[in-house]
């Protein structure tokens, strides 16, 4: 039986090897998540707790942002997916005074392994460019999880099915 389990997993881990994804995982053990072939961890200071971008094109990222929330608090009290999604366009993504302007394409909730997500899409507008974002929330113990990847829209169309499936991937592990 244990054989049988070790050989899917390595041949899950194959597949997702093979499709052109890589896995994390923190090293407390607490969440994993892919991340494309060909990006590269990034350390930033005073920012998200884990950033990834593309080599080729540098302003392509996935990041992780890990918030403080009251404990006895789930996704659900914090809103609907549309309620939390609009509060993280508002304070988050393109806060009054930032030059950006942001528009929340699709709100989404999702039941994973017993725990709300909610999944985002938003449309960003900057001075120069356009980007676009997917992003997926989830709480547990007291904090909030924030996964997102970003890219260029110009790329967008080239990468969004990729995107879905990495954003898709965050998972907590314990």
């Amino acid at each position: 039986m244990l054989l049988a389990l070790g050989l899917g997993l390595a041949l899950v881990g194959c597949s997702a090897s093979a499709a052109g994804l890589n896995g994390f995982q923190s090293a407390d053990g607490r969440y994993a998540f892919l991340y494309p072939t060909g990006w590269t961890r990034v350390q930033v200071s005073g920012g998200p707790q884990v950033v990834f971008h593309d080599l080729i094109n540098s302003d392509e990222t996935l990041s992780l942002v890990i918030s403080e929330v009251t404990p006895e608090r789930d996704l659900t009290a914090l809103g609907s997916a549309v309620a939390v999604g609009e509060t993280l366009r508002r304070q988050v993504i393109a806060p009054e005074g930032s030059g950006r302007q942001a528009e929340l394409v699709q709100a989404d909730a999702r039941e994973q392994d017993g725990r709300t997500f909610y999944d985002l899409e938003y449309a960003v507008h900057l001075q120069d460019r356009d980007r676009h974002e997917l992003a997926t929330v989830v709480v547990d113990r007291g904090r909030l999880y924030t996964f997102a990847a970003s890219t260029n829209e110009i790329r967008w169309p080239k990468v969004k099915d990729l995107f879905h499936q990495v954003v898709s991937s965050f998972n907590l592990l314990v």
